[in-house]
């Protein structure tokens, strides 16, 4: 006769039950999920509603319409977020002020790029560096310097420089963050 373990193996091969009793003494008994509580019965019925339904919640909630052209998905998914934060509580203050703050101006770095900002060909861009006065001239598919063509303001910024520069940036091309985020340029 076979241990009992090993037979126990073989049924759970052979795809039947195992005879091996689970922790309640029962071998039949499955693991059951865990009962919905009452936002997440909320959030699977948002899911059952017509779009108007979605629209009337999203009014009685914002006191004003939904944006147009959002989707039904996202106005199912704006709702849930909804509820939770009316059961679970939101955003605290601190947050709030760190996700402004990170939002008005960028983290990386104190300067950004004017994205507004294009160079007419024939366009002259002058730079003091250690004494040396060098002059950039704007072409339609790059730039000039000393008499060599470039593709980037950046790799004439780092010959000159001998280290990584940002073009835009060595040659005065960029915004401040405060001018980024509304302030007076120091143009």
């Amino acid at each position: 006769m076979k241990p009992a373990s090993n037979d126990a193996l073989a049924h759970q091969r052979a795809g039947e039950p195992s005879p091996v009793r689970r922790r309640n003494g029962n071998r039949h008994d499955q693991p059951r999920p865990p009962a919905l509580t009452e936002v997440e019965r909320q959030i699977v019925g948002l899911a059952n509603r017509s779009t108007q339904d979605l629209r009337v919640a999203w009014r009685q909630l914002h006191r004003t319409g939904p944006p147009l052209g959002l989707s039904r998905d996202l106005l199912i998914r704006a709702l849930a977020h909804q509820l939770q934060e009316q059961s679970f509580g939101g955003a605290g203050r601190a947050l709030r002020r760190r996700l402004q703050s990170l939002a008005g101006a960028p983290e990386k770095a104190a300067m950004a790029a004017d994205p507004g900002l294009v160079l007419k060909t024939g366009t002259t861009l002058v730079r003091q560096w250690r004494g040396h006065t060098h002059t950039v001239l704007v072409h339609n598919g790059g730039f000039e310097h000393e008499g060599q063509r470039y593709r980037s303001l950046t790799a004439i910024a780092e010959r000159i420089t001998e280290a990584h520069w940002s073009g835009p940036r060595f040659f005065g091309l960029t915004m401040r963050a405060s001018a980024v985020a509304g302030g007076k340029t120091g143009r």
